[in-house]
């Protein structure tokens, strides 16, 4: 719609934010052919900088007003002004030796190296994690900083370019998904509402063993979650659509464990739900952490809620972790608190 009137230059502010990575790759070539067959100018404001480094012919890179550095990728790349900028994605990350001393025992989940992404497009860059068993990390940061990639890439839903993911010591990295949940008993919970509204809520949790040999396992596992959480129990007979949006959360997550998991991955557990229903699924997690015994990962844009959960916290920026620290020392952290807790309720 922008190239209706044919313009000579077009301003894109933040083109990316919010966008469905998979998409990211071919809205880059189509702005491409786009300078290229109309000769347009194009001024972008973006935060995801491989994007930027992918698109752009000269880059400004701004710090707090002033002009910190300026020039050709290349140049940016390589300029330590640019490396300083906050947060930037272009940091040298954070060691491994201070994932290995903030887990404090020995890793049930480890990346190492881990480049990941879409199509031709890499997300996530040189990312690590090491996480005990029994413990909960939760992923934060900006819109578009790779941290749902990270968890699609974990179970098998993302391209991964190069790295290893290891659960329990076994490289799980070139294993599909259906075999992580089956064999390496990793399952995961998907952003957004996913149950099937026209079954009912045993009927939904019965299609969590879909790979299960018989089915009567399933049944087995189901009527044992529905012990546990009452409120599923008091509405097994009904059809899902009809409840609430706690609710549904709660019986996604639920439909997880009927594969009996040991690693738990939950995409933004708290999107869309009030406090009320936020603090019943935050407790469900942490039923599950800490009398269950569950390996968990999340992403939360709520990261004032999440890293409060967390035992470790990860901060992404641009595809590359930007920083670490146990959870509630994240929340007091000065720089967390001015750069990606301001917005967050």
């Amino acid at each position: 719609m922008a190239l209706a009137n044919e313009p000579e230059m077009l301003l894109l502010d933040e083109p990316t934010a919010g966008i469905n990575p998979a998409l990211i790759d071919g809205m880059v070539d189509r702005l491409k052919a786009a300078r290229a067959e109309y000769g347009l100018t194009l001024l972008v404001i973006e935060h995801n900088m491989p994007v930027i480094m992918d698109l752009a012919e000269h880059i400004y890179c701004l710090a707090h007003g002033r002009l910190l550095a300026e020039g050709a990728p290349s140049t940016i790349q390589d300029d330590p002004r640019a490396r300083r900028l906050s947060r930037s994605g272009m940091m040298d990350g954070v060691p491994v030796e201070e994932l290995e001393r903030l887990a404090d025992e020995a890793p049930f989940v480890a990346v190492d190296g881990l480049d990941a992404g879409y199509g031709r497009m890499r997300i996530v860059h040189d990312f690590a994690l090491r996480l005990p068993r029994g413990r909960a990390l939760c992923l934060v940061g900006p819109n578009g900083a790779g941290k749902s990639t990270v968890l699609n890439a974990i179970y098998g839903f993302a391209k991964i370019f190069a790295g290893t993911i290891a659960v329990a010591g076994r490289d799980v990295a070139a294993l599909p998904a259906s075999e992580k949940l089956r064999n390496v008993r990793l399952a995961y919970v998907l952003q957004g509402d996913s149950v099937f509204p026209d079954m009912t809520v045993e009927e939904n949790l019965l299609m969590g063993g879909y790979l299960l040999e018989h089915r009567s396992q399933a049944r087995a596992v189901a009527e044992a979650v529905l012990d546990r959480y009452p409120a599923l129990q008091a509405r097994r007979s009904e059809k899902a659509r009809v409840l609430s949006g706690g609710e549904r959360r709660l019986l996604e997550i639920s439909r997880a464990l009927i594969m009996e998991p040991d690693v738990l991955l939950v995409d933004e557990p708290s999107i869309g739900l009030e406090p009320r229903a936020i603090d019943m699924v935050f407790e469900t997690l942490r039923d599950l952490r800490d009398a269950r015994g569950k390996t968990l990962i999340l992403v939360e844009q709520n990261a004032r809620k999440g890293l409060d959960f967390a035992d470790i916290g990860y901060v992404l920026v641009a595809g590359k972790l930007a920083k670490a620290g146990e959870g509630r020392a994240l929340l007091d952290d000065p720089e967390m608190g001015r750069l990606f807790l301001g917005g967050q309720r």
